[in-house]
């Protein structure tokens, strides 16, 4: 069951039908669009967002506004058991720890509460804001992958794959 989460200053709860025109307008943002796209219809494509089988969404708020959004997922597999994160955050509010809160405060829960040992992450090789960002939280690049995702104009571009392991959390 999808619970409320609270950071030091960023609430996470479960996404609800009435978020979506919020996330529909960050996503349409130049910054997020040009790393999460979505097409012509950003309605639509938060909306698929939500029904993707296996990851809980979480709206990200700060003082009661809608600021972004937040998913995890998990592998199942015992022996390769860990979580991944995946979050956009409106570019209004960067630069304030607003999105080190928000995954500071996932890392925790899926730490403390689901038992996970090791959390990874996957921002663009060049994405240097949100590589800073979850360094500030404890991840770690473990190395680039190579052509990893098209972008928007077509071409393949780098991905960094960070993760963070349990004892590895910064308060």
């Amino acid at each position: 069951m999808p619970m409320t989460l609270r950071g030091a200053r960023v609430v996470l709860r479960p996404t609800v039908p009435s978020d979506v025109p919020s996330l529909a307008a960050i996503r349409a943002t130049p910054e997020v669009y040009a790393r999460w796209r979505g097409g012509a219809d950003l309605v639509a494509a938060v909306r698929e967002d939500l029904a993707e089988p296996g990851a809980e969404q979480l709206t990200i708020e700060c003082e009661g506004a809608v600021i972004g959004f937040i998913q995890w997922s998990s592998e199942a597999d015992p022996d390769y058991r860990h979580a991944s994160i995946d979050i956009y955050l409106d570019p209004a509010v960067h630069g304030r720890g607003l999105g080190t809160d928000a995954v500071r405060t996932l890392a925790r829960h899926l730490i403390d509460d689901h038992g996970h040992h090791r959390i990874v992450i996957d921002p663009a090789a060049d994405n240097a804001a949100a590589i800073r960002c979850y360094g500030k939280v404890g991840f770690r690049p473990v190395g680039v992958m190579r052509s990893y995702e098209r972008g928007a104009d077509g071409t393949w571009h780098d991905g960094l794959l960070m993760d963070l392991l349990a004892g590895e959390l910064t308060p």
